[in-house]
């Protein structure tokens, strides 16, 4: 199927723009971050830039100060799961279902095309469109309880990219690690 969706491929001295942007914001709004995190994949580089900008530690713990940066927020999916109390995102769409705590710029519809991704990334990313996603999807949304303690490695930063951001098969080997801890 063609793309449909118009990409806006952005530069690297774009990328340090909207990080200026981010870290000043921050400084202002947010004086009492202590910490920064990037959910992977999108959200590690920027992260570290704002570590390096702000000159505060880059963590894998999520603790109560601590930043938790991703790239863009779409949908608002991926953020509305992750770890932590304070959310910033270079990009933000006004259509989302969570709103982060600080952006740099919103957007509209069109596919951002970062400097760390393949010029020929889809805009809309496969593993959204599997089966096994809507399947699993449903199966999280439609816990009552019944699975308690299976979910609680998700507040890991690293099981919330891996579910949300696969490109390796990651989101398979996610599911089978569900699955075998319910068999258990």
């Amino acid at each position: 199927m063609a793309d449909t969706i118009s990409k806006i491929y952005l530069e690297w001295d774009t990328i340090h723009d909207l990080v200026d942007v981010l870290a000043e914001k921050i400084i202002t709004n947010y004086p009492n971050i202590d910490s920064i995190t990037g959910l992977a994949r999108g959200g590690l580089i920027p992260a570290v830039l704002l570590s390096h900008k702000l000159d505060i530690p880059w963590t894998l713990a999520v603790h109560k100060n601590t930043l938790v940066v991703d790239d863009i927020n779409d949908t608002g999916h991926t953020l509305s799961k992750s770890p932590g109390v304070y959310t910033a995102v270079l990009h933000h769409k006004p259509t989302s279902v969570f709103s982060p705590s600080v952006y740099a710029e919103e957007v509209g519809e069109e596919w951002i095309v970062y400097p760390w991704e393949r010029d020929d990334s889809e805009a809309k990313q496969d593993y959204l469109q599997s089966d096994e996603f809507k399947e699993f999807a449903a199966f999280v949304d439609g816990d009552n309880g019944e699975n308690e303690g299976l979910f609680d490695d998700l507040e890991k930063p690293h099981y919330i990219a891996g579910m949300t951001n696969d490109k390796e098969g990651s989101f398979m080997k996610f599911q089978n690690k569900l699955k075998n801890n319910k068999d258990e």
